[in-house]
């Protein structure tokens, strides 16, 4: 007698051993397909819309920012928005609109610790966080299961290399452009115009995709815990008074700001003490349209 089984759960040592009787498991668990190769580059991407909010990718390398971290959801092998092999003991995390890749410096603003990361895929898809880690980076970033609140500060020098080195950043997209001809003509005597070709640099042509970017180091520096409170900006405005405006709409306040996003008046609904009312918060100023708002820690 034959017994053709799927994925069968043993329960004694006595049923596998029935006279007579074969057992034939039929793909228990089916191999994972291949990953397609890594093809490393330099990513910024088309704007796309994510659980109802539209995101607008940007190149920017003075970027820094407060919010919310989160470990990354899926940590099953996959390619990466700048095409690396995604690694959950590697230095690296996701970010929704930065240019990819960026390396930055996040401190964990309720511990003081403090690492570098590369950041190089899409995401946390869950809308009020920031940025997203490896199990391994969240482990260095003393990390629990709760969110985590941050300060993520781009790494201006490492981030500026990515974009003139690799592929598909925008230095070697204009070293690569079309090339055309140049038309000389003699002024002395009359002559048919010589056409000259107008080659490509030779180190746009010998540059070659890297197989691999360097690891960051598994490490942390520890520094002063300077948790603050959980807010809701609803949006940086040039004029106070299309900032009142808003601010009416949300139960906001207004307040002026000059930092690294520049000069403004800031609307910000808070504060908060806890994940789940800034969730809520968020949740409510985006259902009255206010499609910029996102949760800041002060």
């Amino acid at each position: 007698m034959s017994l053709r089984s799927g994925c069968m759960r043993r329960q004694t040592g006595a049923w596998w051993l029935i006279p007579g009787v074969t057992i034939l498991l039929a793909g228990c668990h089916k191999p994972a397909p291949p990953l397609p190769p890594s093809h490393i580059h330099y990513e910024v991407g088309a704007a796309y819309n994510q659980d109802g909010v539209w995101l607008y990718p940007r190149q920017e390398f003075a970027w820094r920012e407060t919010g919310l971290a989160v470990v990354d959801a899926d940590i099953s092998p996959h390619i990466t928005a700048d095409g690396e092999v995604y690694d959950s003991k590697a230095m690296t995390g996701s970010h929704p609109t930065l240019q990819l890749p960026v390396q930055v410096t996040v401190r964990n603003l309720d511990n003081g610790r403090q690492i570098e990361v590369r950041l190089n895929d899409r995401g946390p898809k869950q809308r009020g966080r920031l940025i997203s880690l490896t199990p391994q980076a969240a482990l260095a970033l003393g990390m629990g299961r709760d969110p985590a609140r941050v300060e993520v500060i781009e790494d201006e020098l490492p981030s500026r290399l990515f974009a003139e080195t690799l592929p598909g950043g925008p230095l070697l997209e204009m070293q690569a452009a079309p090339v055309g001809t140049v038309q000389t003509e003699s002024l002395d005597t009359p002559a048919m115009p010589k056409t000259a070709s107008v080659g490509r640099s030779e180190i746009g042509s010998q540059q070659k995709q890297p197989v691999t970017l360097p690891a960051l180091p598994v490490v942390y520096t520890q520094g002063w815990a300077t948790a603050g409170s959980l807010w809701i900006e609803v949006g940086r405005f040039t004029q106070r008074s299309y900032a009142s405006i808003e601010a009416a709409r949300a139960g906001g306040t207004v307040n002026y700001a000059s930092d690294n996003n520049g000069p403004g008046w800031v609307v910000r609904v808070g504060p908060f003490s806890g994940v789940a009312d800034a969730d809520a918060a968020l949740d409510h100023a985006l259902a009255l349209g206010l499609t910029g708002a996102h949760i800041v820690v002060e």
